[in-house]
């Protein structure tokens, strides 16, 4: 799904140089949750961007900097599994809710440079690893982006002999993975658009193989996710909204080996009523790190405004059930939140979406190994979604313990992104600053 609106959200694109050298951090008194599991330790040591030690009652001395936890919970730094970023402003906002690694599901290569710039120099901005263009046909979604003035005219193919093509230059463009785009606008209103067909799809998909490329699938629909399936794709970018899952579906999805990001509050406030980034709306270490725009942008009905609405039929229910049978089957269950302003917040809709997830039938651990562990294990991220010695010290520290209560995770009161602690405080002052 990609937005029907953009605006400018008053952030600033301020710079700040990567300092993740000669400095050594112990974080004291806390759980430690390593991805998958809570760790027999209460501390942790990172030297030079990396966690060098976890351990019982480490010793401080030696230490440039010495944090006591007072008992929270020390996670690996959250990783968004599906937005779409443009703005470096919006890898700042993540960080600020500590999500550490964004996973961009389109970016054009103009506006995808100065994102890999920032996230390389930086450590007051998140990571960021994109997929770059993602193949569609003329005319096909998201192409209505370009008329609105999203993004600039992008390449798209039109027959399966253009794959291997189209695959060559988003690898010589940088693309971390492929995202084949199978839609037609049925579940969201606008239906009769122009999509790939199922020979060009499994042609892309070859393509994508043969190159060493992860492909993800953009599905809404049942149908396109047995497609998806069919043709040998990574990941599924969505589940379905048309149709409860049927057992047939659930098998051939966890017999294929894929892994699933169902993005279940997009799908939450587009077939149905709620927004459950409003539900922080209250909560002191949540909203106030947003930008005033970006919060007046949740609070508002922005449905009411679309030339379109999505058909009676769809239902997010279906989403949530995918969900849940899937993870049931063994099937990766990845934490995405299809995040675009003005309809989701980066960062905070992560925090929502852990909450949906659970919801859905998975623990609290379970959530949080979706936006940890399981996501760097899907997309080949070895350096992080962990907290073992040798891995970046890429860390969310909070109060209280989220693999018992989830919301748990809002209660933000450190964040690291390769060792250097992000200063929440300044980044609130700049935002009240005019």
């Amino acid at each position: 799904m990609f937005p029907r609106h953009t605006a400018s959200t008053g952030m600033t694109d301020g710079a700040s140089s990567a300092t993740s050298t000669s400095h050594t951090t112990v974080i004291r008194g806390v759980r430690v949750f390593d991805g998958t599991k809570p760790l027999d330790a209460n501390s942790v040591l990172i030297r030079d961007g990396v966690v060098a030690e976890v351990g019982t009652d480490l010793s401080a001395h030696h230490a440039t900097e010495t944090v006591e936890g007072a008992g929270g919970t020390l996670l690996p730094g959250l990783i968004d599994s599906h937005t779409h970023t443009l703005r470096v402003a919006e890898l700042e906002q993540a960080l600020a809710f500590g999500v550490t690694t964004e996973l961009d599901m389109f970016c054009v290569p103009e506006l995808l440079e100065p994102l890999r710039g920032a996230a390389a120099s930086r450590d007051d901005v998140a990571d960021i690893r994109s997929a770059g263009i993602g193949a569609s046909v003329p005319g096909g979604h998201p192409t209505q982006l370009v008329e609105m003035g999203v993004y600039p005219p992008f390449p798209t193919l039109a027959s399966d002999d253009e794959a291997p093509g189209f695959v060559a230059d988003r690898v010589s463009e940088g693309s971390d993975y492929l995202k084949i785009l199978i839609e037609d606008g049925s579940t969201m209103g606008w239906g009769g658009q122009p999509r790939l067909d199922a020979r060009t799809v499994s042609a892309l998909s070859a393509s994508a193989h043969a190159r060493g490329l992860r492909v993800l699938a953009h599905i809404s629909t049942q149908a396109d996710a047995y497609q998806a399936v069919a043709t040998g794709v990574h990941g599924l970018a969505h589940l379905f909204v048309d149709q409860p899952p049927e057992p047939e579906f659930v098998h051939k999805a966890a017999e294929s080996g894929i892994f699933a990001v169902p993005t279940i509050t997009i799908f939450e406030l587009l077939h149905g009523t709620a927004r459950r980034e409003t539900a922080y709306v209250d909560h002191p270490r949540l909203w106030p790190y947003l930008d005033p725009v970006v919060r007046e942008a949740l609070l508002s009905d922005w449905r009411e405004h679309l030339p379109w609405q999505p058909p009676h039929w769809a239902s997010a229910e279906h989403t949530r059930r995918a969900a849940r049978l899937l993870h049931q089957a063994g099937v990766p269950v990845l934490a995405g939140t299809d995040v675009a302003h003005p309809r989701a917040a980066h960062g905070l809709s992560l925090h929502a979406e852990l909450a949906a997830l659970v919801d859905a039938g998975l623990s609290p651990t379970e959530a949080l190994t979706a936006a940890t562990r399981a996501p760097a294990d899907a997309f080949g991220l070895t350096d992080r979604g962990r907290i073992t010695p040798g891995s970046r010290a890429d860390l969310l520290l909070v109060a209280g313990d989220p693999t018992s209560d989830i919301t748990a995770t809002g209660e933000i009161t450190g964040i690291w992104r390769r060792g250097q602690r992000f200063d929440r405080d300044a980044y609130q002052a700049g935002l009240n600053t005019p």
